[in-house]
């Protein structure tokens, strides 16, 4: 607990001085990220606005900041043990890497089915992998029952202590490079990163005599918060599926909710296809590759869910994404942009059509990328085909025309949407 607070008081987070501490601790290992500004960002939103790259950081993401210095508080009779994490990405590299510089024995326990490249990074670290369970509970389990057996000692995500405080060091980091700013915008899933930054934004805007906003943001397929919030205590939520796995987190963290509680502004929620749109962004305007939970707080300016309020910072909070995943969110990003239009269209069975269909599309310059042409398909006639089709598309404006010319000639198109 705090020095700051009683011993029966309800934890609020660490004291200035003990984040400036834990500054000098993570300072071994990694490294200031740079702080970008977005031109692009700053005429949608009407206010500055800057970029703290933390999927540039060691390990892809801020997780390393809560892992080393958690485990460098350890008793040496507990590092004797070991230590023990149950991550499908983030947190098992930042334990991992951890581990490793202290000279720890490490061991994570992950899905079966992770992303390879999360689970080579984490042996890559030197950690002893486990796969265990087909859900993040089951992996859960897996991990506590490890530790019972063997006494490591349990490293959770979010849920302790020197975990915030080793993630409020990158709210400090923050205001070191851009004082002036006056909204910070953080990913949240079960509280960690946000109750650390809102905590030391909150206490180092106070000393200057100012205020500063905080402003968390949430998958809306697993949104804890807004329902905890307005019950005044936590509440388990069922989650949806979201490409932010990152931030997938069913309840809100036993330490890190009365912080979020007290420091934290507003909380907002964003869609899948605001995320898609959000990494899009990043690559083509700021030429960063950020992962869905890393976007939310772009994802969050694009769909208009943050006002203007003064200088903002929105945290990139990790950049670790499947190749595969990639691909598939990068189609949804230019479908959410409408620069991307894949159509079904019913056909003749005859010589020439597909002919036809790429002459009307050429008028109107929509570029062809792929085409199938079928005959087997639920719904079809004996003397039809199935022609899928996607175009590049500039614009919603270019889609709608794109659309209308088609319809003009006679033909139904059906929009398929993204997979």
């Amino acid at each position: 607990m705090s020095t700051s607070e009683s011993s029966t008081a309800v934890y609020l987070g660490p004291t200035l001085d003990e984040i400036e501490r834990a500054r000098e601790v993570v300072a071994q290992v990694i490294q200031p990220t740079p702080m970008e500004r977005s031109s692009y960002l700053e005429q949608l939103l009407g206010a500055p606005v800057w970029l703290k790259a933390e999927n540039l950081q060691r390990t892809g993401s801020y997780k390393i900041r809560g892992a080393f210095y958690r485990l460098s508080r350890l008793s040496e009779e507990e590092k004797a043990r070991g230590v023990v994490a149950a991550s499908a990405g983030n947190h098992a590299q930042g334990v991992a890497l951890a581990a490793s510089r202290l000279g720890i024995r490490a061991t994570i326990f992950m899905p079966a089915g992770v992303a390879l490249p999360k689970l080579q990074a984490t042996r890559a670290y030197g950690a002893e992998t486990v796969l265990e369970g087909t859900t993040f509970t089951e992996t859960l389990a897996a991990a506590q029952a490890f530790t019972a057996r063997t006494g490591a000692v349990f490293i959770p995500p979010y849920d302790h202590e020197d975990i915030i405080t080793g993630q409020a060091t990158l709210g400090l980091e923050i205001l070191d490079a851009v004082p002036e700013a006056e909204t910070i915008l953080v990913p949240i899933g079960g509280g960690g990163l946000i109750s650390g930054v809102a905590r030391a934004a909150k206490l180092r805007a106070e000393a200057e005599g100012r205020d500063i906003r905080v402003v968390g943001i949430q998958s809306e397929n697993a949104a804890s918060y807004p329902p905890s919030l307005a019950a005044g205590e936590q509440l388990s939520i069922g989650l949806e599926p979201t490409i932010a796995d990152g931030i997938a987190v069913g309840r809100p963290g036993d330490l890190n909710f009365p912080i979020v509680q007290r420091y934290v502004d507003e909380i907002v929620t964003v869609s899948d296809d605001d995320l898609a749109r959000a990494i899009l962004v990043l690559l083509e305007r700021a030429k960063l590759v950020v992962e869905p939970a890393g976007a939310a707080g772009v994802a969050a300016i694009l769909a208009g869910k943050v006002r203007a309020s003064g200088t903002t910072v929105a945290i990139l909070s990790g950049g670790n994404i499947d190749p595969l995943l990639m691909q598939r969110v990068i189609a949804h990003g230019l479908e959410a942009s409408a620069r991307y239009l894949t159509v079904r269209i019913m056909l003749p069975d005859r010589p020439g059509q597909l002919a036809t269909i790429s002459q009307i599309l050429a008028q109107v310059s929509a570029n062809v990328v792929e085409v199938l042409h079928t005959r087997h398909h639920n719904g079809l006639q004996i003397s039809q085909v199935a022609l899928e089709i996607s175009v590049e598309t500039r614009g919603p404006e270019h889609r709608a025309e794109v659309l209308q010319h088609l319809r003009d000639a006679g033909y139904e198109p059906e929009v398929e949407q993204a997979e």
